[in-house]
């Protein structure tokens, strides 16, 4: 009897090899052992605009998930800077994405690597940084965000549905609803591994 043929394999996204062994040098950073996939980029990016040269951030960037479908749906246009705290991941990124300008520094120092290329207000930013990376200090990384955001920008973080309920992701949602005047909850995005979904926070509070 022949075997069943085997049905379609999801693609293994880049940098699995580099990205598993950054996993394992510290798991709590890096919060998963695989990159993020191509639907949960797509999901992310839902606030990024169609027109126009915006100011892109990305925070954690790691092997380059995300990055790869902002240079596509950005097609040259605008800035888009990279905060990587992982200089090997880091490296990485400059290598797959020549030009890209790429800060080896904390999500927290942002306004500062913006000032020092004259840069803001920013139109989006996008996350990829665990839980871990947002403390109960104050003010918050929420509150550092969404300062640098444009009156109507966008800050989009992803999260793993298994830890959605975790007092981490909880305190994080207080901290966008403090901070902005809309935030959604997208549907969980199924083909990522481990499922995965994305709080998208507009419109940050002034005052």
């Amino acid at each position: 009897m022949s075997a069943a043929p085997a049905g379609p394999r999801r693609p293994v996204p880049a940098g699995s090899g580099i990205f598993l062994r950054e996993f394992l040098r510290d798991p709590v950073a890096t919060a998963s052992c695989v990159p993020s996939s191509r639907a949960l980029a797509t999901a992310a990016l839902t606030a990024l605009p169609l027109e126009g040269d915006p100011l892109v951030v990305e925070l954690g960037p790691g092997t380059g998930a995300f990055t790869d479908v902002l240079a596509e749906r950005l097609g040259g246009r605008g800035r888009h800077l990279a905060v990587e705290l992982n200089p090997r991941l880091a490296r990485l990124l400059e290598r797959r994405h020549p030009g890209l300008d790429v800060a080896v520094a904390p999500a927290a120092d942002l306004p500062a690597l913006l000032a020092e290329r004259g840069l803001g207000p920013v139109d989006v930013v996008v996350s990829g940084l665990p839980w871990a990376a947002h403390p109960p200090t104050s003010p918050s990384l929420v509150d550092v965000v969404a300062g640098t955001l444009t009156d109507d920008g966008a800050f989009a973080q992803f999260g793993y549905v298994w830890t959605r309920r975790a007092a981490p992701a909880r305190r994080l949602r207080r901290h966008l609803d403090a901070a902005f005047h809309d935030v959604v909850t997208s549907p969980p995005v199924l083909a990522n591994v481990p499922p995965a979904f994305v709080y998208t926070a507009r419109r940050p509070r002034r005052g």
